[in-house]
């Protein structure tokens, strides 16, 4: 169970978190000039319209640029000012108050597709308080760093109890994490780019538990993408904040991370490869043989396990 994982750590080790924060970026409502439906979610600030943002739509006809959307009980208007190459839209805001607000009030939480919701659903005040991590203090994402999930305040002060100390990174996870890869060569699979940033006091930390020779243990595969994204030969990272869109795959070499607790994962998922590079495919088959078997739970409110 996952509150025995503290018979895995030893003191001087060090936990790394993702601390993005899940905000309620569905929304819903109509075209202003007909009642044709619309549902967008909100992904990230556009690159290319300054305040604008990028979405994805779904509605009763196509989104060109200039048309505009009701949303949130009329609490937020959108235009549509371009459409992108990846079938995204950006959006130009007009909002009553702060978005952020609005969204926490009128919107829904981007729970995974196979978790089905619309806006007038009950269990979304339960998914609010429950597709988010203990320890989430960053706004940015739209989908939750799942690993972190398994977690209370009650284990993270049991973990520290055990000598294990803790940082945090920053990754605003996007969709792209769950893009499955469908090219033959997985070498040629592009992932989309998530925003990031390192603190200096977590640079400090890991370069500290490098030095003593203790081991660095990611939470989720948001944190080591993150680690890895920024780390030097010697293990250690760089403080900063970017764009990161590394692809982890075997025989990929890891210079920072030691440990990672993460979920089960789809096949053909880059998720699934990434804990193949740490661990190997033979040793993570075996493991997801024996989860089958066992009944264990996938997907985003599933079981995890620990690579050690």
């Amino acid at each position: 169970h996952i509150a025995d994982i503290t018979e895995y750590l030893r003191s001087g080790d060090l936990m790394v978190f993702n601390d993005t924060r899940v905000f309620s970026a569905r929304a819903f409502g109509t075209w202003e000039d007909t009642p044709g439906k619309v549902e967008i979610l909100l992904i990230e600030p556009s690159l290319s319209h300054p305040g604008a943002w990028s979405a994805m739509c779904r509605s009763s006809r196509p989104a060109r640029p200039g048309l505009v959307m009701v949303l949130c009980e009329g609490n937020l208007r959108a235009e549509v000012i371009d459409k992108t190459d990846d079938g995204r839209v950006d959006l130009r805001m007009d909002c009553k108050g702060d978005i952020f607000d609005v969204l926490e009030r009128y919107g829904v939480p981007p729970v995974p597709p196979y978790i089905h919701r619309d806006s007038n659903d009950l269990r979304v005040g339960v998914d609010k308080e429950r597709y988010q991590t203990v320890y989430a203090r960053e706004t940015g994402a739209v989908a939750a760093p799942t690993a972190g999930l398994h977690f209370s305040e009650a284990l993270l002060e049991k973990i520290g109890q055990r000598g294990v100390d803790r940082e945090f990174v920053t990754l605003h996870v996007g969709p792209g994490t769950f893009r499955p890869v469908k090219v033959d060569k997985i070498e040629d699979h592009v992932m989309d780019a998530e925003r990031y940033e390192i603190s200096e006091a977590t640079a400090a930390a890991v370069a500290q538990v490098k030095a003593t020779g203790g081991r660095l243990l990611a939470v989720g595969s948001t944190s080591v993408r993150t680690l890895e994204t920024c780390a030097e030969p010697d293990g250690t990272v760089r403080a900063g904040k970017g764009r990161s869109s590394i692809f982890i795959y075997p025989p990929y070499r890891f210079k920072s991370v030691d440990l990672m607790l993460t979920n089960f994962h789809l096949p053909c998922s880059t998720l699934l490869m990434m804990v193949c590079a740490l661990a190997g495919q033979e040793l993570i088959f075996k493991a997801y043989q024996e989860a089958v078997k066992e009944r264990y739970r996938f997907f985003s409110y599933g079981d995890c396990m620990l690579i050690l």
